[in-house]
């Protein structure tokens, strides 16, 4: 049972994870909130059940795990980290909105004072779960907590259907930052919803201030752990 305790104390703590709490937050201030989370949810769900099994079942010995726990997160924490830290700079410094301003007068312009929105903008603001989606299947590879759960899995050596629902179990574990919000729209939508116009509101007075810190924090604990791990 200690085994157990401690793989699900791993999940526990992959599900604080700064890109996860990042995609919420940017998914709380668009339209349709439910359904973007909705959408990200069941590709997260594909990447981490499947790389999950792949892993256990093919796990032979602590090399492999040490390699694949080496290479899979840190390179996408770094990548990810180094675009908020930008973000955070951008509208810390005060540039995001400016660079808003021109584009949006430049789109006017060109449109005759009808600025067309971008692809994704258009997709997003319309509640696209097929957008997020993808961003779930993209955004959701295991990261060194989840590696060592899966690890520790593979020594348990139980049989094939126990091992396959205990890895199931552990992936939905660290999406709990997802799955919260949508049970809440499930068990009290009323309160959820206005918990989340709340939200926005709150963010809509504080601006691109609160943008910016909450960017940049993600950021640099995104690259200290990328950090971390390569070393």
């Amino acid at each position: 049972m200690g085994d157990v305790g401690s793989i699900i104390g791993l999940a526990l703590f992959a599900a604080v994870n700064p890109t996860l709490l990042a995609m919420v937050t940017i998914m709380m201030l668009l339209p349709n909130t439910k359904k973007l989370m909705l959408g990200y949810l069941l590709g997260a769900y594909i990447t981490s059940i499947s790389l999950g099994m792949a892993i256990v079942f093919s796990l032979h010995d602590s090399s492999s795990f040490d390699s694949a726990k080496h290479t899979l997160s840190p390179i996408e924490d770094l990548v990810i980290g180094a675009i908020l830290l930008l973000i955070g700079y951008v509208f810390h410094s005060g540039r995001g909105e400016r660079l808003r301003e021109r584009r949006k007068q430049h789109k006017e312009e060109k449109s005759g004072g009808d600025p067309k929105q971008s692809w994704p903008e258009r997709m997003l603001g319309r509640g696209s779960a097929r957008v997020t989606f993808v961003l779930g299947l993209l955004l959701s590879f295991p990261g060194v907590s989840f590696l060592t759960a899966l690890g520790r899995i593979a020594k348990l050596d139980w049989a094939a259907a126990p091992t396959a629902g205990f890895v199931i179990v552990i992936a939905m574990i660290q999406l709990l930052l997802l799955e919260l919000p949508l049970l809440g729209y499930l068990v009290a939508p009323d309160w959820t919803g206005d918990a989340v116009v709340r939200f926005r509101t709150w963010i809509g007075r504080s601006g691109p201030r609160v943008a910016s810190y909450v960017a940049l924090v993600l950021g640099a604990l995104l690259i200290l752990r990328g950090v971390i791990t390569l070393l």
